[in-house]
């Protein structure tokens, strides 16, 4: 018979493993309290259209990496490539727009991509993200990086770089493009084959090439920020005087441009200091255009995401301490069929209360569920025999000291419930 195995690209996560992303769900979930963020859940599936629209036909999602099938109605699908356009399309879908502005929304959800596997990236990978959609000012932008600044800390990551540009809007960004098309032309022999592809589909995305020469060719490259508008040359530099008022230092990029082309204006990514393509943990930026590109009115939005998988192995590597995952306190021993009922009993008075409580494996010897608690880390156990029976009464044993006690359930029930 074939043994099965996870398909490639996607992993199990195990028990040991669930504290880290409990605790980085937690912190993130409080972050989004504490700044007016509400949750949103989008489905798993989309209109691949959402996407095609909304991230781009000459990004490398949708050339390469969407999950795209057809349903048995004949409709084109795909899994949830990115967190972004589903949010928008709920906002568009759910008359959101008659809301307070900015609406202000949260997810934390799986994404899947077709893509080379690699330390924290899996072709199923899981994402927290913050949207704000309804409001241009800057001040929003300073509110986004503060929150994502502010989640990193408060995971316990400390040795990160917060990187920032403009890349501008549609007003001038098209001068912008023509003078990186005409630098990168007289580079065509000098540049990767993919590269070769994006100076005729997508000239932006030849900066954020990850091969070695074409990194080299994009330091010497026009910069995007000499490039911008009064309008956005004015939002910028308020970008930057909000971060200075926080306290926010920020390193600016002229290379950075984030890989989806509904991005305008301010984009920013916060980087660890593990060097590698593959070593950002979070990123983001405004999308002034994208609501429009999917049938709204034109509405300014701004947001980020980050994948668990990658914030877990940073939280790992920097050493924080993680708190484990609760676990029972009590495991109940028994000594034959009769105290196996008292105890069987007794386990579901205790977790009627809110306690944790382990029966021990049935047919084993009172040693044997010793050791049995000693594997599990409980720190007491409550043995249940003949006399214990008749008397009413539990043996309480204090694991850590050897010590034990006899107590009447009743009691100790109360106990519980008081404390």
């Amino acid at each position: 018979m074939p043994t099965f195995q996870a398909p490639r690209g996607t992993t199990d996560r195990l028990p040991p493993e669930q504290k880290y992303w409990r605790y980085i769900e937690s912190k993130a979930m409080d972050v989004a309290r504490r700044f007016g963020y509400g949750r949103i859940d989008s489905p798993m599936f989309e209109d691949a259209g959402l996407f095609v629209r909304g991230v781009g036909e000459g990004t490398d999602i949708v050339e390469k990496e969407m999950y795209i099938f057809e349903d048995r109605g004949g409709d084109m699908l795909t899994l949830r490539a990115e967190g972004t356009a589903p949010v928008c399309r709920a906002y568009l879908q759910h008359g959101m727009q008659n809301q307070a502005q900015p609406v202000r929304m949260y997810y934390i959800c799986p994404v899947f991509r077709y893509e080379r596997p690699q330390a924290g990236r899996f072709r199923q990978h899981h994402q927290f993200g913050i949207e704000a959609i309804g409001d241009p000012d800057p001040s929003v932008d300073a509110e986004v990086i503060e929150l994502a600044w502010t989640f990193t800390h408060d995971i316990g990551l400390s040795d990160i770089t917060l990187v920032t540009n403009s890349i501008g809007d549609p007003e001038c960004r098209p001068e912008y493009i023509r003078s990186l098309k005409s630098y990168y032309e007289k580079q065509q022999t000098h540049i990767c084959q993919d590269c070769k592809g994006r100076l005729e589909r997508n000239p932006l995305r030849l900066l954020d090439c990850k091969v070695e020469t074409c990194r080299a060719l994009g330091e010497e490259a026009p910069k995007s920020t000499e490039c911008l508008c009064a309008d956005c040359d004015t939002h910028w530099n308020r970008v930057q005087s909000y971060l200075d008022a926080m306290g926010i230092a920020n390193r600016v990029d002229h290379r950075l441009v984030r890989g989806l082309d509904y991005y305008t204006r301010t984009v920013f990514e916060i980087q660890p200091a593990v060097e590698g393509a593959q070593s950002t943990i979070l990123g983001g930026g405004r999308y002034d255009g994208l609501i429009e590109q999917l049938g709204g009115r034109h509405t300014p939005g701004i947001g980020f995401g980050s994948g668990i998988e990658r914030l877990a192995l940073n939280v790992q590597r920097a050493g924080v301490d993680v708190p484990d995952e609760p676990s029972p306190q009590y495991l109940i021993a028994t000594i034959g069929e009769e105290a196996r009922v008292e105890g069987v009993r007794l386990a579901n008075s205790m977790r009627a209360i809110g306690v944790g409580a382990i029966l021990a494996n049935g047919g084993r010897a009172l040693r044997g569920q010793m050791r049995q608690a000693n594997a599990l880390e409980v720190s007491s156990v409550l043995i249940l025999g003949e006399d214990e029976v008749r008397d009413g009464t539990v043996m309480v044993r204090d694991m850590a000291t050897s010590s034990q006690e006899a107590i009447t359930t009743e009691a100790f029930l109360t106990g519980l419930r008081s404390g």
